[in-house]
Formats: C-alpha cells, structure tokens, sequence
C-alpha cells in the first residue's frame, strides 16, 4: 500500500485508546498497527464491532483501512477504530452521515474508568464492616 495514494481520515477514541484511521479505495483489507486484523482483534465480536460503519453504509467491499492504535486494550481499540472509520466515512461522503448517526456510530461513547475514592478499596468498594 503506497502512501501517496488519497485517503479520508477520522480520529477514534473509546476509554484510553486512540485511532488514527485512514481510508483508501480499496477491497476491504484491514491492517492495524502493521499487523492483520485477525492477529490484533483476536475474538469475531470485536472484529464486527470494527466493521459495522461499513456494513451500515454499504461500503465494506470499497475502502481498506489502515489504523494506528495507542493506549488501552483490545476492548477500547475496537471502540477506537469503529468510531474513527465513521468519522473518515463521513469525510469520504457526506451522506453516510445520516446512516452512521442513526446508529450511534459518530458518538464517542462516554464511558470511562471511574477514579478511586479515598477511604474506598476501589470506585465504589467499601471497606467490610464489622460490628465488634
């Protein structure tokens, strides 16, 4: 894949992981971090999580997608690509907004790792009581 071809760019991010995604015309090759899909995104649920902007739009046999991915786990990384190849499809056709938007792929999913709280084990865990 050269470089100096023309591609449409999104940024993805879920829980710590950020996506940088670019979109070339292409047949639907997937390449994460210079390595294959199947090795990076080992279980199928993540790997459709990924490609469900394209299959909303019609579009997973026209674009191949190259995507560098930093910070978090595989869990956030597929958040991360999902939401950064809508993002990119939206910059290759403005149509595909309406589609991508109706299924809450252009919204960055808020949900985030909550703090420890002092006097607390964890988030919300207590200390076990005891009455004598």
């Amino acid at each position: 894949m050269t470089t100096d071809q023309r591609y449409f760019y999104g940024l993805g991010r879920r829980k710590t992981a950020i996506a940088r995604v670019r979109l070339y015309p292409g047949n639907g090759t997937v390449v994460i971090n210079g390595r294959s899909f199947e090795d990076v995104l080992p279980r199928e649920s993540l790997r459709d999580e990924v490609m469900q902007p394209l299959v909303a739009t019609d579009s997973a046999k026209s674009f191949n997608i190259q995507a560098k991915v930093e910070g978090g786990g595989v869990s956030g990384w597929a958040g991360a690509i999902r939401h950064g190849v809508a993002r990119a499809l939206v910059v290759a056709d403005e149509t595909n907004k309406r589609p991508l938007r109706a299924q809450g792929l252009l919204t960055r999913d808020p949900r985030v790792k909550e703090r420890k709280k002092p006097g607390l084990k964890r988030a919300r865990k207590a200390p076990q009581y005891t009455k004598r």
